[in-house]
C-alpha cells in the first residue's frame, strides 16, 4: 500500500522591508521644496517691491498742492486736487474695459462652446489654433487695424446708433466723423481679449464630467439643454476667471488705445463722441516722453491707481470663484 506525502504547510510570505531612502533622494526632495517655497516668496517680494516703488515715487504728487501740480503737469485743471485730476482717467479706463468685456464674453463663450461641443474634431482643432493665434498679434497691429480699417468702417454704424438710439446715454451726443471714439476702442479691446477668454472657457468646458453629459442625454435632453444644465453650471467659475483675466488685459492696454482714441478728460458716457474720455495707460504713454520733475511723479501716481484697480479686480475675481468652488473642475 502506497501512501502519498502530504504537501508541506504553506508558509507566510516574508515581509518585505521598506526601502530606505537614499541620502541623495532626501537631498533632492529638500532642494525641490525650498525651490518651490523660494519661487512663491519671490513673487510676493516682487509684487511688494513694485507697490513700494510706486508709492514712494507717487508720494510727491499725492501731497503736492493744486497750484504746484497745475504749473508742472500739462492739462492739469486749475484748482483741482490729484484725485480730481485722476478721476476722469479712472472713469475712462473702467468704461472702456467694461464695454470690451461686455462684447467679448458672450462671443467668447459661444466660440468656446462651439469648439468643445458642436464642431467636428478637425474643425475644432483648426478653430482653436486660429483663436490662439489672435493672442500672438502685437497690440500695435491691433491699433493700426483699428485706426485705418475699423474706425472708418464703423462711422456709418455709429451715426445710425446716434440717430435712432440717441435717447440712450451711451449713444447720445454728436457722433464723430472720424470714428476715433471709445466705442471703436471697446471693439478693438474686445477682439484683443477674445482669445484669452475663449481659450480658458474652452478648456473648462472640456473638463465637464462625461457622466453628467451622458445622464442629461439619457434623460432626453437636447444639445442646448445639455449645455444649459450640465456644461454651463460646471464651467461657471472658470468662465468668471477667464473674464477677469480678459478684464485685466483690457485695463492695462496702452498702444491700441493711444493710437485710436481721441482723448478727453470728462466724466462722459457718450462713447460715440470724440474728445470725451482717456485711459490711464494711454495717458502715461502719451505724456511720459516729455515729462520731468513733478510731472513724472504724477504719471507714476496714476500708474499706482491703475495698480490698485487691477489688484482689486483680481481679488474680487478670486472671491467670486471661491463662492462657486462647488462647481470647479477640481471637484
Amino acid at each position: 500500500m502506497t501512501t502519498t506525502a502530504s504537501p508541506p504547510p504553506a508558509t507566510a510570505p516574508a515581509r518585505r522591508r521598506p526601502r530606505r531612502r537614499r541620502s541623495s533622494d532626501r537631498g533632492l526632495n529638500r532642494a525641490f521644496r525650498w525651490l518651490a517655497v523660494g519661487a512663491g516668496v519671490l513673487i510676493l517680494a516682487v509684487l511688494a517691491a513694485v507697490a513700494l516703488f510706486l508709492l514712494w515715487q507717487a508720494w510727491p504728487a499725492v501731497t503736492a498742492g493744486s497750484e504746484e501740480l497745475a504749473a508742472s503737469v500739462p492739462r492739469f485743471p486749475e484748482g483741482s486736487s490729484f484725485l480730481g485730476f485722476v478721476g476722469p482717467l479712472v472713469f475712462g479706463t473702467l468704461l472702456a474695459a467694461i464695454l470690451a468685456l461686455a462684447v467679448a464674453t458672450p462671443l467668447a463663450m459661444g466660440v468656446a462652446l462651439f469648439i468643445s461641443h458642436y464642431a467636428p474634431p478637425r474643425l475644432a482643432q483648426v478653430l482653436g489654433y486660429l483663436v490662439d493665434l489672435l493672442a500672438a498679434i502685437p497690440s500695435v497691429v491691433y491699433g493700426l487695424w483699428g485706426f485705418f480699417v475699423l474706425a472708418p468702417v464703423a462711422v456709418p454704424v455709429w451715426e445710425w446708433l446716434n440717430q435712432y438710439l440717441g435717447w440712450f446715454p451711451l449713444f447720445a451726443g454728436v457722433a464723430s466723423p472720424t470714428g476715433r471714439v471709445l466705442a471703436t476702442v471697446a471693439i478693438v479691446l474686445a477682439v484683443m481679449i477674445l482669445p484669452i477668454i475663449t481659450a480658458v472657457s474652452r478648456e473648462v468646458f472640456l473638463q465637464t464630467p462625461k457622466l453628467h453629459e451622458e445622464a442629461a442625454l439619457a434623460l432626453g435632453a437636447t444639445r442646448w439643454e445639455l449645455v444649459r444644465t450640465a456644461v454651463l453650471p460646471f464651467g461657471r467659475s472658470g468662465v468668471i476667471s477667464a473674464a477677469m483675466l480678459g478684464l485685466g488685459r483690457a485695463l492695462g492696454e496702452t498702444m491700441a488705445v493711444l493710437m485710436i482714441l481721441s482723448p478727453g478728460f470728462l466724466y462722459s458716457f457718450h462713447i460715440l463722441e470724440s474728445a470725451q474720455q482717456q485711459t490711464i495707460a494711454a495717458y502715461i504713454a502719451l505724456d511720459f516722453p516729455e515729462a520731468s520733475g513733478l510731472a513724472v511723479n504724477t504719471l507714476i501716481a496714476t500708474g499706482l491707481v491703475l495698480f490698485v484697480i487691477t489688484l482689486a479686480v483680481n481679488m474680487g475675481a478670486r472671491a467670486i470663484v471661491a463662492r462657486r468652488k462647488d462647481f470647479s473642475g477640481a471637484n
